[in-house]
């Protein structure tokens, strides 16, 4: 008999697919059936490859007795930066709709495709990742399953909307200033961010090289896990991967957090946060029995340098475009890449400068910790369109504000795992900072939460 596999996670369709329980492609036309029903209202979807996944599930039915393939018949999404081939890789823009379509698949699509997991379309994003919110001007904005009146976060909101909608369990989404953990928060979802040059790039469209990251969103721990395993290893095409050992986790995720220091940040991860981000903060910290306070020196600058060098980068990729066909831009776009052309050089070693002292300050917190538990964004999701809202009695307009506690994190590569605290009547998540390439003890406090039921990807009524 079939199983429901409607809302099941990876880990959980490629036991039901090694089995015999169902089979790849029947998981995958489950998922068709699901965004078929569900996409005109979440708006997740930019393209379905609908020929290709399912020629690629019969190979992982055919494949399914002779080698073992961690994520057998799982459907993914990604991200629409990400290359796919035969389609143009269009970053969420209007201009890039004209590129010719991509010649192969981007290496993490390669390589989660290798481990058995069956690639179902393009997700909708801010163009150019340049977005907190979701919202799109040329493809309009995806819609939060848990009340589609409010914003997904971006910029990998498509991702967001997929995965907490129950369209596919797992999708890849790119994370400068916080565009996969604030999606996460606001939909509910966990999502990792590794440490920056752990998964290669190549393939993907940049916004800013020196802060990019690639990594995924799902509805379980286990689900990231795996999937950061698939993906993990080094590739010549991206300078900034960092040519490591491959590291596995999924195997990690049972030891258990009995050995482990866990902070909570304060002062700048406290002050201004809505009562609902500090309820989760408090509800995840006494899960953990985490009781420390620690100080992230100089957040607040942090974020203001991460604000420099993503608009000076940010103008520097899109100079000749912006010179070109400047009305083809977003307009909210547009003009932060033009003021950040603009930004004095000066400016800009002055927050290179920083970054180098910052990060060094950072570091030295994991001498007395493992990790630091902060809050993932401000608030629960604005409406769709909002334009602003009020933290501690200040009016803050609402797309670059959404990124105010991710920032200072990714402004210096740490990894992070976002977990969601199920609270009414909308979610909001916590981020679990490690330190480099210690993407193991975050996963491992996210599923502890997990089990203990402290955190979960609560099921939208669509």
């Amino acid at each position: 008999m079939e199983q429901d596999l409607s809302w099941a996670s990876a880990a959980q369709i490629a036991r039901s697919v090694a089995t015999g329980e169902t089979t790849a492609l029947n998981t995958v036309d489950d998922a068709f059936a699901r965004i078929e029903e569900h996409n005109p209202t979440l708006n997740a979807f930019t393209a379905i490859t609908v020929e290709r996944a399912r020629a690629r599930a019969k190979a992982v039915d055919a494949a399914r007795d002779k080698m073992s393939l961690p994520l057998a018949g799982a459907p993914f999404a990604v991200k629409n930066l990400n290359d796919i081939e035969g389609l143009a890789t269009v970053a969420g823009s209007k201009i890039n709709r004209a590129h010719p379509p991509a010649k192969k698949d981007s290496p993490l699509i390669e390589r989660l495709e290798a481990a058995g997991a069956v690639l179902v379309g393009a997700l909708n994003m801010g163009e150019y990742a340049y977005d907190f919110t979701g919202e799109n001007i040329h493809d309009g904005p995806s819609r939060n399953p848990h009340d589609v009146t409010r914003m997904t976060g971006g910029s990998s909101g498509g991702s967001g909307a997929a995965v907490a909608g129950g369209l596919v369990p797992l999708a890849l989404g790119s994370d400068t200033n916080g565009s996969i953990r604030v999606p996460a928060s606001l939909c509910g979802i966990f999502g990792l961010k590794p440490t920056y040059g752990r998964l290669t790039r190549a393939g993907s469209f940049p916004f800013v090289v020196s802060l990019d990251h690639l990594g995924q969103l799902a509805r379980s721990t286990r689900d990231l896990a795996l999937s950061y395993d698939a993906m993990q290893g080094f590739d010549a095409d991206d300078a900034a991967c960092v040519n490591r050992a491959v590291e596995p986790t999924s195997a990690l995720l049972e030891r258990g957090i009995g050995d482990l220091r866990i902070a909570v940040a304060g002062d700048y991860f406290r002050k201004g946060a809505s009562p609902q981000a500090l309820g989760a903060l408090d509800h995840v910290a006494k899960a953990l029995g985490a009781t420390t306070a620690i100080e992230i020196p100089q957040a607040a600058r942090a974020r203001a340098a991460a604000y420099v060098i993503t608009a000076t980068e940010g103008a520097a990729l899109h100079l000749d475009r912006l010179r070109k066909q400047a009305n083809d831009f977003d307009p909210a776009v547009r003009d932060r890449l033009l003021a950040g052309a603009m930004v004095p050089s000066t400016f800009v070693v002055k927050a290179q400068i920083f970054r180098r002292w910052y990060r060094e300050r950072v570091l030295d917190l994991f001498k007395q910790c493992d990790a630091i538990l902060a809050p993932a964004t401000p608030c629960s999701a604005p409406e769709i369109g909002q334009q602003t809202f009020t933290l501690d009695g200040v009016e803050l307009p609402v797309r670059p504000n959404m990124g105010l506690y991710t920032q200072p994190i990714s402004f210096i590569g740490l990894p992070v795992v976002a977990v969601p605290v199920s609270l009414k009547p909308l979610p909001i998540g916590v981020q679990i900072i490690t330190a480099p390439w210690r993407e193991d003890i975050a996963l491992r406090i996210a599923y502890a939460l997990e089990r203990m039921g402290a955190a979960a990807a609560p099921r939208p009524t669509l």
